[in-house]
């Protein structure tokens, strides 16, 4: 059985990560031109909070669709050994 991976928000998860990886390109010209470090600080502080949103966004989208799913397909032993995999990552 195969299960669908993509789901309604990840469009919008791709468009956070893309945003902040556009940042991180900005970083790193940030360093190279010698920019002063509390500046390239706030910017990494910023690129972080975005991936650990988009990170929150995507386990909480897993929770809600794959284990409810798992569970209606494979029972509740499946849907408890599916969250233990993904809550690691918490």
């Amino acid at each position: 059985m195969t299960i669908e991976h993509r789901h309604d928000s990840h469009p919008a998860i791709v468009k956070r990560l893309n945003r902040a990886g556009g940042h991180l390109r900005s970083i790193v010209e940030m360093i190279e031109s010698q920019r002063p470090c509390a500046d390239i600080a706030q910017q990494l502080q910023a690129v972080e909070k975005a991936i650990v949103s988009a990170k929150k966004a995507l386990i909480h989208d897993h929770l809600d669709h794959c284990l409810s799913h798992t569970q209606a397909t494979e029972g509740m032993g499946s849907a408890v050994e599916e969250f233990r995999t993904i809550s690691k990552y918490l």
